[in-house]
């Protein structure tokens, strides 16, 4: 592998991890273990068939929580303390045996990269939870399972491709990150209003005086 593609893969890797961690290792694990692709040998441990099943199971496991409203938003907060630190670990390993700056460097990128990757996804999550049908749902999650498991395909087989729609995609999320905020916020602000709302309804009496009448 020559360096534009262990900066593909390492990339990838962190990138796919803050989407769907378990479907990028799995994935990884198979192409490996199927010697379609030649893996670093510190990324070889996803080729564990324990590592695999793990993978495999917890896919399986989110496949299904990852399409419920409000499980889905539970799910990707859990996880924000899984993918991350896992998502830089995975881009450390993928630039192979390197020097500790290089190793540091990746890890220090492809850390940063999964948690705004994630962000992303667990705030539109949120919005989109707003929706009262569950289609939207079921479509984003398939989308982003599809997503994981092509741009892993490009970054392993074109290289430069993968590069070029990642910069691409990092564009995107500088431009989606304090729209999905101010969404996030407006959805907070909206919840504490029809609280405060409910807190009037329930207590009449603590909103009106108290009259007395005397003889």
């Amino acid at each position: 592998m020559d360096t534009v593609q262990y900066i593909a893969l390492s990339m990838g890797v962190a990138w796919a991890s803050g989407i769907n961690l378990y479907a990028a290792v799995f994935m990884l694990g198979y192409l490996g273990s199927t010697g379609n692709i030649d893996l670093p040998p510190e990324l070889m441990v996803v080729t564990d068939p324990l590592v695999m099943t793990a993978a495999g199971l917890m896919y399986c496991v989110e496949f299904f929580a990852d399409k419920t409203p409000g499980v889905d938003t539970a799910w990707d907060s859990l996880h924000t303390f899984i993918r991350i630190p896992l998502g830089a670990v995975l881009a450390m390993s993928a630039v192979g045996d390197t020097t500790p700056a290089v190793e540091l460097a990746a890890f220090l990128v492809g850390g940063s990269l999964t948690a705004a990757t994630h962000a992303t996804k667990t705030g539109g999550r949120v919005i989109i939870n707003t929706s009262p049908e569950p289609v939207s749902n079921w479509m984003t999650s398939l989308g982003e399972d599809f997503l994981v498991i092509a741009g892993i395909w490009t970054a392993l087989t074109h290289p430069l491709v993968f590069i070029v729609f990642l910069v691409l995609f990092i564009f995107l999320m500088i431009w989606l990150l304090p729209k999905i905020w101010r969404g996030i916020k407006r959805i907070i602000s909206t919840l504490k209003d029809f609280i405060k709302g409910n807190k009037k309804e329930t207590h009449p009496a603590l909103d009106s005086p108290v009259e007395t009448h005397t003889k």
